[in-house]
């Protein structure tokens, strides 16, 4: 009787419309496919938004400075930027839901977009060098996007749920690169220097991004989940969306990550210098940053079914093996081959996209509900300082050196995920805390 008393507490703690989804295992199905679709609508747009800055922001600090070594700022700072941006998004989200966390995210971008915009028309280095640390909160969010899809997802859902957000990132961060040339020319038009055209396209992107997510993601997913756990817990349901916390696959899932980040953004931060030096033009680096992006989300909804089907680990492993073919081609590549250049960036994000799901698909199972999205802010902070380690080394490393020494050093690195899988094969009988 207590049992039941218990239950039918917690039912009352919870208003009317949160009861029905707690009651009905049809309306949480309905809204876990209502949330990905939501969540899909806005990652086309953050797609486009993030796209401008790895493509041009190397070279609009090139313009503004009128030096190489410090070409990798850009990435350094709109990387960190994003690192405390999902700090504030995870937090915001654990406390008040997907909806606040994620909205506030990208209109922030789209803030430190329009900002980057005006420091280009004034030539203002500082309001550059600030606007892009605020830009960096639209990567984070775009990133932290990936998690909306899971809160509702089984364990055989989860990675696949992220793949699509990734892919359909891809619709967005594909077109952004390519209508490089195309934003350059509108930037003209308007008195607008061209390399600061895409910013304008990342600009309405970002906003566009957290407008929907303002309007339409209700009712919030993680509020949905968090409910539903609570009277789980009570009733003693032997299915439950709340798991222990395992720190063994937190700490193996944010090293995947942080790893692929790294050499991932060394490598793509200076592909556009190397190939300005050699005579390409934007459009030639649009194309090869578009094919990279494309292979960084496009391929994720295999990639999910395959990390859910045959293992975390086992894609883990997949992605050093990647990043490290595409380490040695970007560093034989001959400059002027484009071909050769497009099948190096895209191995490049592949390999990215194989550590970033399954990596990410690790951390969703080792982190329950009362602490999910604030431990996956923390890691993609983690994630973001790596990135931002690497792109403002990068510069410093072609500076110094050369893009091929570069490329080489990075798919070395990548062979670090090899240790990292099998630290984490260890002990397996104790908890297994991959979903196979």
């Amino acid at each position: 009787m207590s049992n039941k008393a218990d239950v039918s507490h917690e039912l009352e703690n919870h208003p009317d419309w949160l009861r029905n989804y707690i009651d009905s295992p049809e309306k949480q199905r309905q809204l876990y496919r209502r949330t990905l679709i939501i969540v899909v609508m806005s990652q086309i747009f953050g797609g486009a938004g993030l796209a401008a800055g790895v493509t041009v922001g190397a070279l609009l600090a090139q313009d503004m400075l009128g030096s190489d070594s410090f070409t990798g700022v850009p990435a350094a700072l709109f990387t960190l930027g994003s690192a405390g941006a999902a700090l504030l998004v995870g937090r915001l989200s654990q406390r008040f839901g997907r909806r606040s966390g994620l909205a506030t995210g990208f209109l922030t971008g789209g803030i430190g977009a329009i900002g980057v915009v005006l420091s280009a028309l004034t030539n203002n280095i500082i309001l550059l060098f600030a606007s892009l640390l605020i830009y960096g909160a639209g990567t984070a969010t775009n990133l932290q996007a990936r998690y909306a899809g899971t809160d509702l997802a089984n364990s055989k859902q989860r990675a696949t749920a992220i793949s699509i957000a990734m892919v359909a990132t891809t619709l967005g961060a594909v077109a952004g690169p390519n209508l490089v040339d195309v934003m350059g020319g509108f930037a003209i038009a308007i008195g607008v220097p061209a390399l600061a055209g895409p910013f304008i396209l990342a600009a309405a992107a970002y906003i566009l991004a957290g407008l929907i997510l303002l309007t339409f993601l209700r009712p919030d997913p993680l509020v949905v989940a968090k409910a539903i756990a609570d009277v789980q817990s009570t009733d003693g349901s032997n299915f439950s969306y709340e798991r222990p916390s395992k720190k063994r696959g937190i700490v193996v899932g944010a090293t995947i990550m942080v790893l692929t980040q790294i050499v991932m953004v060394s490598i793509m931060t200076m592909t556009p210098v190397h190939m300005g030096h050699h005579g390409h033009g934007l459009k030639e680096i649009g194309l090869v940053i578009g094919f990279h992006i494309g292979a960084m989300y496009l391929p994720s909804l295999l990639t999910g079914m395959l990390v859910d089907k045959i293992g975390r680990t086992v894609m883990a492993v997949a992605s050093g093996a990647t990043l490290l073919a595409a380490g040695i081609l970007a560093a034989v590549a001959p400059a002027e081959s484009m071909l050769v250049l497009i099948l190096a960036l895209s191995l490049l994000g592949l390999g990215w996209n194989f550590g970033l799901i399954s990596g990410t698909a690790l951390i969703v199972d080792a982190t329950n509900l009362s602490t999910r999205a604030k431990t996956q802010g923390s890691v993609d902070v983690l994630v973001a300082l790596a990135g931002a380690s690497g792109g403002a080394l990068s510069g410093m490393v072609v500076a110094q050196s050369s893009y091929t020494t570069l490329s080489l050093a990075g798919g070395i690195l990548s062979l670090l995920l090899i240790p990292v899988v099998v630290w984490s094969r260890r002990n397996k009988n104790a908890q297994s805390y991959e979903s196979m």
